[in-house]
């Protein structure tokens, strides 16, 4: 089956938004990957999935990271949305984005292992090396090894779904203890037997 792009049938997964440093052939360059969070915690990994791009270079993202097998992650904050269109809405290999994004107000500092920058602003940043990239489907799944992290527990993470930003919004409450124990009760009347 081919989904394709704005499919609806994909369009109840909410993302959020990462935005991906390199730095290599192409200089600094920065791209928005929708498709980016941890798949391990011990050690810690990260995956972040980028398009093919267009033969036979593919993207520009793509050739830095495989130049230079490292990457930064930057989780758009809330009110980031203008810096992660800009950052997605066109190719490295044609626009110096880092200088169009300072142009429009975001800063960046450069990162403390690796040779890329950061977003400042960024709900949660990640400096990656490179541990495998497969080909999966349409995109290349990059998995890096965290190096090093740090989160800004005051910054919410910009929400991305089917084309459009979003805000997260109010925490929902967990079910009250009453419902909880129930729950709990009926955990062991159906506890599998052995």
């Amino acid at each position: 089956m081919d989904l394709g792009y704005n499919n609806p049938k994909a369009s109840k997964f909410v993302t959020n938004v990462g935005i991906i440093t390199s730095n290599g052939p192409n200089g600094h360059n920065i791209m928005a990957a929708e498709w980016t969070y941890y798949v391990s915690y011990s050690p810690a990994l990260m995956s972040v999935h980028v398009g093919r791009g267009v033969p036979p270079l593919g993207k520009a993202t793509m050739e830095n990271i495989r130049a230079t097998r490292e990457f930064g992650v930057s989780i758009a904050a809330s009110g980031q949305n203008v810096f992660a269109s800009i950052a997605g809405g066109s190719s490295g290999r044609d626009v110096d984005k880092i200088a169009l994004l300072r142009e429009m107000g975001a800063e960046f500092y450069p990162a403390k292992n690796i040779g890329v920058l950061l977003l400042k602003g960024a709900a949660m940043h990640a400096e990656c090396r490179v541990k495998d990239i497969m080909e999966i489907g349409d995109h290349f799944m990059v998995i890096g090894e965290v190096l090093d992290a740090e989160s800004d527990e005051t910054k919410e993470p910009l929400a991305y779904n089917f084309g459009r930003y979003r805000s997260i919004g109010p925490f929902l409450e967990k079910p009250q203890q009453e419902l909880r124990d129930r729950i709990d009760a009926l955990k062991l009347k159906y506890t599998k037997k052995k």
